[in-house]
């Protein structure tokens, strides 16, 4: 199972309920991704926990009332399909109100921080 995918779909499933948290399973790529989401304000808090012995995530949600922050998130670089995108094909997501997460040659970056380093990688998802 594809780890990624299954830690966006579970926080895009927890944001859309109105949940206050999420817990996924870790792996150094998640946490990565998590910190990332953190940073960039589409996430709160990030936690390394311990859940029957085994390691987790508990990714805290940012839903005010009814006003789910996370509208959508697409994940685009599969196991079965990898895309890459050299810094030249780099764009903005929704006119900058959304991002493109890529893995580069240094960390997860969003595209803005990719053109910034310019750099270029893989097009891991986009989230708005």
């Amino acid at each position: 199972m594809d780890r990624i995918a299954n830690m966006l779909n579970g926080i895009k499933t927890a944001n859309h309920a109105l949940r206050e948290s999420v817990i996924v399973p870790h792996s150094n790529l998640c946490y990565a991704i998590a910190e990332k989401l953190s940073s960039a304000g589409y996430v709160g808090s990030i936690a390394k926990k311990s859940r029957k012995g085994r390691p987790v995530i508990e990714i805290a949600l940012l839903a005010t009332g009814r006003d789910a922050k996370i509208n959508e998130v697409t994940r685009i670089s599969k196991p079965s399909r990898r895309l890459y995108a050299s810094v030249h094909e780099i764009k903005s997501f929704k006119n900058g109100r959304g991002a493109f997460v890529y893995s580069t040659p240094k960390g997860i970056l969003t595209d803005k921080e990719a053109r910034k380093e310019h750099v270029g990688g893989e097009v891991l998802f986009s989230i708005w």
